[in-house]
């Protein structure tokens, strides 16, 4: 699509139908275009990705904020970089390379840090950027653009991520302590209070 290779592998088609069962149009077309515009970017820089590893670390990069993990109270990435992890080791992908994909999972909210780790990594967090921030949508040539939102389509795509992303963590607010994250609940819920890191050093157990 666009010119980019999409793994095909058996793999790659379960990944594809686990994703497609268990989470909406939103997240599937949203983890999709994670993966075709992080791999245009790796192909452009030359970077040698692991395109199968990649696209499961892009698809489920978003998993743990569908329905299935409203009882979960660890950070919904954990949630979906423990589930890839587990699909890709059932699947008899080796140890080292399943926790690339959980690493890529796991950081993909943590700005900067991931760009400076693996490739497959560094792609999942530039895919989620280009996607949902917006950065690098200038270098993007528009029909290229188009070619993929043809095929994975983003109608009302920031309020309805926005309303995803809430609705993933309002149930687990202490997870979004010094991520990006907390400025949804901020947003969205009038009764969050934004933790403190200065007040939580200056209310501690320590006497000095």
């Amino acid at each position: 699509m666009a010119g980019i290779p999409i793994p095909d592998s058996k793999l790659a088609q379960e990944a594809t139908e686990l994703i497609r069962d268990t989470t909406d149009e939103l997240i599937y077309h949203h983890s999709r275009r994670v993966y075709l515009f992080g791999a245009r970017h790796g192909r452009e820089r030359n970077l040698p990705f692991d395109a199968e590893l990649f696209y499961v670390g892009a698809l489920f990069h978003d998993l743990g904020l569908t329905e299935r993990f409203r009882a979960s109270h660890q950070r919904f990435e954990l949630d979906g970089a423990d589930e890839a992890r587990r699909f890709l080791t059932a699947h008899g992908v080796p140890a080292d390379r399943a926790r690339l994909a959980w690493e890529a999972i796991a950081l993909h909210t943590t700005p900067e840090i991931p760009h400076h780790m693996a490739p497959e990594i560094a792609l999942v967090t530039t895919g989620v950027e280009l996607d949902v921030l917006g950065i690098g949508y200038d270098s993007l040539p528009p029909e290229i653009r188009d070619e993929i939102l043809t095929a994975h389509p983003r109608p009302d795509f920031k309020r309805r991520i926005l309303r995803a992303f809430h609705q993933g963590i309002t149930h687990r607010p202490e997870t979004t302590f010094g991520n990006v994250k907390a400025d949804v609940l901020a947003r969205f819920d009038p009764d969050y209070t934004r933790p403190n890191f200065v007040r939580i050093i200056e209310s501690s157990a320590w006497p000095e």
